[in-house]
């Protein structure tokens, strides 16, 4: 019995031969809408230069 709860205790930890290697493939995409109320569209519309 002795001998068996010192075996049940045991925890051994090894480091793997080759290093980790984490793969992200991460895509980011954004999106801007802009919705305009009439009076603001005609300002840009007269005033397309300055965009």
């Amino acid at each position: 019995m002795i001998g068996a709860a010192a075996l049940g205790g045991c925890v051994q930890i090894a480091t793997p031969d080759k290093p980790i290697e984490i793969n992200l493939n991460i895509n980011i995409r954004q999106e801007i809408a802009l919705k305009l109320d009439g009076d603001a569209k005609k300002l840009i519309e007269q005033n397309g230069d300055i965009f």
